[in-house]
């Protein structure tokens, strides 16, 4: 095959590899762009709100009003047409986000082992595929053995064994053991292979091209909303049926002219930029989000994060910065100071026990250390590695490979790896795991000269002893053991015969300093109620250190070690997660994550759960939020996780749970906002009709339908950008059962800042009328005397709604606080968003089309000045009721470092 292929066991070099990528393009699926976009614009056309317009217009239409009806039609292609291509953009952003963080795979490229984008994987090269990776290509190995997990290809759901030494012929493709596919996962054991399909031509591509069937769910937030536009729908036609009896009847208005009013009033409860203006909202979020290291797959992630109330954390990477270094090392004949040597030296003459610890530590190793360039690998690994180094060993990962036969990968339940390496005319199997995992499976120590001798129960108190302490300073530590093959035996391939009467040879410490910011980020979590838990595999004492000195603790958290979790029942995990105290797992293994996180969620908990590991995936997938590493997770646990973490920084997390709650108050906003003009705009009707038309109607159906596109819209989408008020991350979070509209935002919306907004539209429209000489009954049609005043009064009251709903946007940017915490001109969009919407009520009032097709006419100045001090009055009472809603409700007093809701 490497002959058919034009390769070498050496790969291929750079400028083969570029030919080969002309020959058979990309390593991509090709997806068939353009095949949802008809069934996405049918659901904008067909959602609760533009059925309520649909018969809105076919009601205009079938009593003659056709440019009226030809408007409702075209506000609901606008809408459907601006929801659609927000929907788009929301939806290529979230794709965009794969650029952040490519699929990497190992291939050798002129002789050299690199990471290479998986899209540029060609037939011909070799590459290394180990545990935890996604394979990018179908693959015919050449050199060692992996498990892999065919479930993407094949359904089963147990990893198979595949390997070079297995040569299967007749058989079906998907069964032969020396080949691998694209989209499976390396759970286990490494190995080398050639590419030999890529694409659309791999096994994968094949069932690509058969069946490419997307299914987006929606989120919770998008029904919540299309409930309440159903409810909306339901008042809105209640309404308007109940308002064609009373005009007829008490305006003596003929059925016809009855319907046309109905109409409008149908158009006038219509919030027809709700949906768009939430899409877009949690779009930008996701954006923002991946500025700050924090890559949101799904938009509907972002409201869960504001609701998250439990963090289950990993430690090493997570609180601390991954970037460990050995200081110290420890065998029978005393402990050794790592941290003040040069990594390049070497110890001078090393005791024999040491030579034994140096050779072990970088026989059981997959890291690599190159001369200027960065160490590669596992960064535990890469830490043994230099360890190793120092004591004088020989760290050439060639020259390691060369002499190994056989490798046990490391496997998170045994917390142990070990590898079979012929040294000399021996054969020595080199362990290293967790020092309690690997103690019980020795039974001697080596000496101060090198020589094993019986590990009895006061050599096994000093190891554990000497562990203790170290751990208890914050120190990851790792036991070395190895043991000497009879040379008749042949090497044994199962862990059972392998690990076992191994002679315990040293233990090395390890640092991973915390990361200074994630002090900062555990007190914001503490104050805005949300409770963290660390998981991970580390010793107990060396995880309560580093949860300590971060704060996660006090000082004496509860420690539950893997084996104490294991013993427990369900209902005792429950009980435990239940308690509000410090806990802390330990050993954990990823069965423990999983079941911790079935455990919080039972009790209506929000929680999010990091993981990097092939074995977190269920938990990942279990939480509400599942959170992967993008340095140090694997492929399988990105492709489980909800986000993304590019810098593994726990302070990523804490940061979009901030930008999940503001994005989520930053909707309640705009709904507030949105809903607010349905009270001006029905007012009108309402007048008419109980006067029994002896007002005019003080508003037209075509001014209100250009106030809901025209000038609504904008300030509406700047709200989405307002910034966080004070006291975002003080209060408790939001409870998971909380629709996202509530009650008292409707009472505010409708019946306080929308009745502002209805008296001052009103007043300027009979301000204007009497000022004319009208009196009620007075006729204002077209050819009366008073028809230009009227218009002029009509005109009075779009700008004067127009004028209150600025005051409406100020006025919802906060909920409680004032205004002037958050600066009154802080929001830049919302300012352009007010200037653009200014020029165009100009058009709309001063250019002939518009006057003839609104029905508007120009105001003089000394009347236009009336309306400066609308948005004032309106900001200004709403800014009263928030200052009498703070003035008599006191914070409750913080418990637990929970302080109450602002």
């Amino acid at each position: 095959m490497l002959r058919d292929l034009r390769s070498s066991r050496r790969g291929l070099s750079s400028a083969e590899a570029r030919r080969h990528l002309v020959q058979y393009g990309r390593n991509e699926l090709e997806r068939r762009h353009g095949r949802r976009w008809p069934r996405e614009l049918a659901r904008q056309l067909t959602h609760p709100l533009a059925l309520l317009l649909w018969l809105a217009a076919a009601l205009l239409f079938a009593v003659g009003s056709h440019v009226v009806a030809a408007a409702v039609v075209l506000i609901i292609l606008l809408n459907a047409g601006f929801a659609f291509v927000q929907e788009v953009q929301a939806e290529r952003a979230v794709e965009a986000l794969a650029q952040y963080l490519p699929q990497r795979a190992k291939a050798v490229r002129d002789g050299v082992r690199v990471e290479v984008d998986a899209a540029e994987l060609v037939p011909g090269d070799i590459v290394v595929i180990e545990e935890g990776d996604r394979i990018a290509a179908d693959v015919r190995l050449l050199a060692g053995a992996i498990e892999v997990d065919m479930s993407a290809l094949t359904g089963e759901s147990v990893p198979t064994l595949r390997s070079a030494a297995i040569l299967d012929v007749d058989v079906p493709v998907l069964r032969a053991h020396d080949l691998v596919f694209s989209g499976t996962n390396c759970t286990g054991g490494e190995a080398h292979g050639v590419v030999f399909a890529t694409g659309m031509a791999t096994e994968l591509g094949r069932i690509a091209a058969l069946s490419q069937r997307v299914k987006q769910e929606p989120s919770p937030l998008e029904l919540q909303v299309r409930r309440v536009a159903w409810l909306i729908a339901a008042v809105s036609v209640a309404l308007a049926l109940a308002f064609i009896p009373l005009a007829v009847s008490g305006a003596g208005l003929s059925l016809v002219q009855s319907v046309i009013f109905a109409a409008g009033l149908l158009a006038g409860m219509v919030p027809e930029g709700l949906l768009p203006v939430i899409t877009l909202a949690l779009a930008v979020a996701v954006r923002a989000l991946a500025t700050r290291g924090a890559l949101v797959k799904r938009l509907s992630a972002v409201e869960t994060l504001g609701s998250t109330d439990v963090i289950c954390t990993d430690k090493t990477g997570t609180l601390t910065e991954n970037r460990m270094r050995p200081v110290a090392a420890w065998t029978a004949a005393g402990p050794t100071d790592l941290d003040t040597r040069e990594h390049t030296g070497s110890v001078p003459q090393p005791a024999p026990a040491l030579q034994a610890a140096a050779r072990t530590a970088a026989a059981c190793n997959n890291a690599r250390l190159q001369p200027d360039a960065e160490a590669t690998g596992d960064p535990t690994e890469v830490a043994v590695l230099l360890a190793a180094q120092t004591l004088g060993a020989d760290p050439d990962a060639d020259r390691r490979e060369a002499v190994r036969r056989w490798q046990f990968h490391f496997d998170p339940e045994l917390k142990m790896m070990s590898t079979i390496d012929q040294h000399g005319d021996d054969l020595v199997i080199h362990t290293k795991g967790a020092p309690e995992a690997v103690l019980p499976h020795c039974t001697t120590l080596l000496d101060e000269n090198g020589q094993p001798s019986a590990l009895d129960d006061a050599a096994r108190a000093r190891i554990t002893a000497q562990v203790d302490a170290y751990a208890s300073d914050g120190l990851r530590v790792l036991a070395l053991a190895q043991r000497t093959l009879a040379k008749e035996r042949r090497p044994p391939h199962r862990r059972a015969d392998a690990e076992h009467d191994l002679c315990f040879v040293a233990l090395i410490a390890l640092l991973d300093p915390p990361r200074p910011e994630v002090a900062e980020a555990v007190a914001h979590c503490r104050t805005a109620g949300i409770r963290i838990i660390v998981i991970t595999g580390d010793h107990p004492l060396t995880a309560a250190a580093i949860a300590r000195r971060v704060g996660i603790t006090g000082p004496h958290p509860r420690v539950v070690t893997g084996d104490e979790f294991d013993r427990m029942h369900e209902h005792e995990v429950d009980e435990l997660v239940r308690a509000e105290g410090d806990i802390i797992f330990a050993r954990a293994s990823p069965e423990a994550k999983l079941h911790i996180a079935e455990a919080l969620r039972g009790q209506g908990h929000v929680v999010a759960m990091t993981g990097d590991g092939v074995n977190d995936a269920p938990a990942l997938h279990r939480a509400d939020i599942g959170v992967a590493m993008g340095r140090s997770g694997t492929d399988v646990a990105r492709e489980a996780a909800t986000m993304i973490l590019t810098d593994d920084n726990f302070a990523s997390i804490v940061d979009a749970v901030r930008d999940g709650r503001r994005i989520y108050d930053n909707v309640r906003k705009f709904i507030i906002y949105i809903f607010a003009h349905a009270t001006p705009e029905v007012t009108p009707f309402l007048v008419f009709a109980l006067t029994g038309g002896a007002v005019p109607l003080p508003l037209t159906i075509l001014q209100i339908l250009a106030f809901d596109v025209g000038s609504e819209t904008l300030p509406a989408l700047a709200l989405s950008r307002e910034n966080a008020e004070p006291g975002l991350m003080r209060r408790p979070p939001r409870p998971r059962s909380e629709g996202v509209i509530r009650t008292r935002m409707l009472l505010r919306a409708w019946l306080f800042l929308g009745l502002l907004v209805a008296a001052l539209q009103m007043g300027g429209f009979f301000y204007v009328l009497t000022r004319s000489g009208w009196h009620p009954g007075d006729a204002t049609g077209p050819g009366t005397p008073l028809h230009h005043a009227y218009q002029q009064a009509t005109t009075m009251a779009f700008l004067g709604m127009i004028a209150g709903q600025i005051g409406t946007a100020f006025a919802v940017r906060t909920q409680r606080a004032s205004l002037r915490s958050i600066g009154a001109l802080s929001n830049h969009y919302l300012l352009t968003a007010i200037a653009g919407e200014i020029a165009l009520v100009a058009v709309f009032v001063y250019t002939p089309p518009f006057q003839s097709l609104l029905g508007t006419a120009p105001l003089p100045a000394s009347t236009m000045l009336l309306l400066l001090p609308y948005p004032f009055i309106v900001w200004g009472a709403d800014e009263l009721r928030r200052y009498l809603i703070r003035r008599h409700t006191r914070p409750a007093p913080a418990q637990n470092g929970v302080a109450g809701r602002l």
